[in-house]
């Protein structure tokens, strides 16, 4: 049975020996004598091992173990109308603020730009 992973983020495989990409995170629950197989964690954590496509394919639990294994939803992986919305808003409002008549433009470099604030004296 093969299981795709999407290819995200940039950690490691963390199988010795092992440099392709990481693509999915094993974690075991010792209580439940279960080891859950999902898509990459978000953050690296220390009780977590991130896999390579051809180690979380070919991964087996302890005997006696249960393997849960989450298969990402390419769905949910998309941006949403609502993140689009969101993200065109707060580019639409930061392109609404007009900088104060006492910020005084003192250098630019590309879309950068130096403000002064000439209503603060000067410090000596």
């Amino acid at each position: 049975m093969s299981t795709s992973f999407a290819n995200v983020g940039s950690r490691r495989c963390s199988k010795p020996s092992c440099s392709k990409r990481a693509v999915a995170t094993l974690t075991y629950v010792y209580a439940d004598s279960t080891a859950v197989l999902g898509p990459l964690a978000t953050f690296a954590e220390p009780h977590c091992y991130d896999l390579c496509e051809d180690h979380a394919t070919r991964m087996t639990a302890p005997r006696g173990w249960d393997v849960v294994r989450l298969a990402p939803d390419p769905e949910a992986l998309k941006p949403s109308v609502d993140d689009i919305e969101a993200l065109a808003n707060a580019v639409r409002e930061i392109g609404r603020i007009e900088p104060a008549d006492e910020m005084v433009e003192v250098n630019r470099r590309g879309h950068l730009r130096v403000l002064k604030d000439s209503g603060q004296n000067s410090i000596e």
